[in-house]
């Protein structure tokens, strides 16, 4: 006869069952193997980002030189809401070359250049900013692309900028749910 014992009996052979701790150290749960897919895309929309807000600084600081009926061409540079739109540009070209700077480094060195709750603080914070200051440019430049003369390089020029910043818009507006999404997962865990 066989007796029932309270105390299981474990065979040497069976491994023992893995227990969910979040102690315990598994290849499959470490950031880095998650990680890439997320980088790329974040990397992807940095650059995006980079290339379309040189576009549109550089399509209103460089139109083509046609001359008016005065002799004189016109310019950005003496209308302030082009102005204004062209300097929001050349700041989110900044910060856009910095995320990508950052982002290569953080694959290069493991994030080693500035510590992941600060950089998702900061990029959460200005990834707000920067999409608001690229609509706000965006739609306070349209009404004076709408009382120019059609004729003009400069109006050609300031309808590109403008529509290029808001693609700009559009990818800092993705960058920034992808920075909300980062940082609403730090908070809750």
């Amino acid at each position: 006869m066989s007796s029932i014992s309270p105390i299981p009996s474990y065979s040497p052979a069976a491994p023992p069952l893995p227990t969910s701790s979040p102690f315990s150290f598994s290849i499959a749960s470490t950031r880095w193997s998650s990680l890439p897919q997320f980088q790329a895309a974040n990397l992807f929309l940095r650059l995006l980002a980079l290339v379309f807000s040189f576009g549109s600084a550089l399509s209103l600081a460089a139109p083509s030189p046609a001359k008016t009926m005065f002799g004189k061409s016109p310019s950005f540079y003496n209308n302030t809401k082009l102005l204004y739109c062209f300097i929001v540009n050349i700041l989110t070209f900044l910060y856009a070359a910095y995320q990508l700077f950052k982002g290569i480094c953080d694959i290069a060195h493991r994030g080693v250049f500035i510590s992941d709750a600060v950089s998702d603080y900061t990029s959460f914070i200005f990834d707000q900013l920067a999409g608001y200051l690229l609509i706000s440019s965006s739609s306070v430049a349209v009404p004076v692309i709408q009382q120019m003369d059609h004729s003009t390089s400069l109006w050609k020029a300031a309808t590109v900028s403008v529509c290029m910043s808001f693609a700009v818009f559009l990818v800092i507006a993705t960058s920034a749910l992808l920075s909300g999404y980062k940082f609403c997962k730090r908070i809750i865990w």
